[in-house]
C-alpha cells in the first residue's frame, strides 16, 4: 500500500522522461554516432544522395525535438511531485526504465515492422535486419520487465 509520501508519485512524468531518454539514446547512438540508420532510410530515402541525407537529417532533428519536449515535460511533472514530497528514487528509476522500454517496444513495432521506415542496423545485409530489430524489441522488453519491480518498491 502506498503511503502519503508516494500516494501521488509522478508516474506519468517519470514514464515521459524514460520515453524521451529512450528516444535520445536511439537518435544519438544509432542515427548520429553509429550512423546505422536515419528516420526514413528504408522508406525510399536511403542516405545515398545529399537530398535524401538532408531530408533524413531534418526528420532526425524533428524526432529529437519531440524527445526533448517529452523529457522536459516529464522533468516538470517529476519536479512537481518532488515538491509535494511524493518522489522517491526506486520508483523513479523503475518508471524511467519502463518508459525507455516502452519507447523501444513502440518505436520498434511501429517504425521497424509496421511502417518499415528504418531498421536498427542497416549497415548489415538486409537479411540480417530482422535480428537487430528483434534484439531491439527484446532489449525494450527487458528494460520494461526490470523497471516494473523497481517502480513497485515504494
Amino acid at each position: 500500500m502506498a503511503g502519503p509520501e508516494t500516494a501521488h508519485f509522478p508516474l506519468a512524468g517519470s514514464l515521459m522522461m524514460g520515453l524521451g531518454l529512450g528516444g535520445f539514446v536511439d537518435g544519438i547512438l544509432f542515427h548520429q554516432i553509429l550512423q546505422w540508420h536515419h528516420m526514413a532510410t528504408s522508406a525510399g530515402f536511403p542516405p545515398t544522395s545529399l537530398a535524401n541525407l538532408a531530408f533524413n537529417t531534418l526528420l532526425d532533428g524533428l524526432f529529437h525535438a519531440g524527445t526533448w519536449v517529452l523529457t522536459f515535460a516529464g522533468l516538470l511533472l517529476v519536479w512537481q511531485g518532488a515538491q509535494r514530497g511524493s518522489w522517491s528514487l526506486a520508483p523513479f528509476l523503475g518508471a524511467l526504465l519502463m518508459g525507455f522500454g516502452i519507447f523501444n517496444l513502440v518505436e520498434g513495432v511501429v517504425d521497424h515492422f509496421l511502417l518499415g521506415l528504418h531498421h536498427v542496423n542497416e549497415t548489415v545485409p538486409p537479411a540480417q535486419w530482422i535480428y537487430w530489430d528483434v534484439g531491439f524489441l527484446a532489449w525494450g522488453a527487458a528494460m520494461l520487465a526490470a523497471g516494473y519491480p523497481l517502480y513497485r518498491r515504494r
